[in-house]
């Protein structure tokens, strides 16, 4: 069976040469010419693989992608005219899988497009990560607390994961900044402590199972009980 591809791109004339390349190559395609539409399709649709451009109307591709990463772990390739490192790793840190600049060679786009689809029929089985009534999907993005799911954005995620990775074991502010916002941050750790309160009031407080415990003067720690 054909492997599907949705391509959101506003402009026709690329989003058609594209999508003749990629029916050539043996894929099905659709087409969706803004960033509303083309976010409608992912979610409704089954796709192995998303094209998405960064600058469309209506709703632009990176929040596409941030909505999109809520709900699935569809492959996601960014095409976009913009080649600025911030812009490469905004992407990425938002859930893309893969970036190319245009104008680029339809080979190079075909050769990450079987990569990322490689990478997909590779992948390992669904990770889960577990505390009390709390079950994080990690390959799906998804979190439930007593079978009821819990909206997180990304870096409430990533900080839960990694206090869920390290179950039991006391970390420090200075180690979830490093682990979670990257070496480099810029900021104050009190950031931790935000998102600790925000992980709190959607977790422990709003199901009554307290998970995330405070070590005075040195940490955070899940534990569960």
């Amino acid at each position: 069976m054909a492997e599907t591809i949705l391509l959101v791109e506003d402009e026709e004339k690329l989003a058609r040469m594209v999508e003749l390349e990629l029916r050539y190559e043996g894929y099905e395609v659709e087409k969706a010419f803004d960033g509303r539409t083309g976010l409608e399709r992912a979610l409704s649709g089954s796709f192995d693989l998303v094209l998405l451009d960064i600058m469309l109307p209506q709703l632009s591709g990176m929040e596409v992608l941030r909505r999109l990463r809520r709900e699935r772990s569809t492959p996601v390739i960014m095409l976009t005219a913009r080649d600025s490192v911030i812009d490469k790793v905004s992407g990425l840190d938002s859930g893309a899988d893969d970036y190319i600049t245009k104008p680029f060679a339809i080979e190079e786009l075909l050769a990450r497009i079987r990569a990322a689809l490689r990478k997909r029929t590779a992948a390992p089985e669904e990770t889960l990560l577990t505390a009390g009534p709390l079950t994080m999907n990690v390959d799906k993005h998804q979190v439930t607390m007593k079978d009821q799911p819990v909206e997180l954005t990304k870096k409430e995620f990533d900080l839960l994961r990694h206090l869920l990775e390290n179950k039991g074991h006391v970390l420090s502010r200075e180690t979830l900044l490093d682990s979670v916002w990257g070496f480099d941050f810029v900021g104050e750790t009190n950031s931790v402590d935000v998102y600790i309160r925000f992980l709190r009031s959607k977790l422990d407080e709003a199901f009554g199972f307290k998970l995330i415990h405070t070590v005075r003067g040195v940490g955070y720690v899940i534990r569960e009980n």
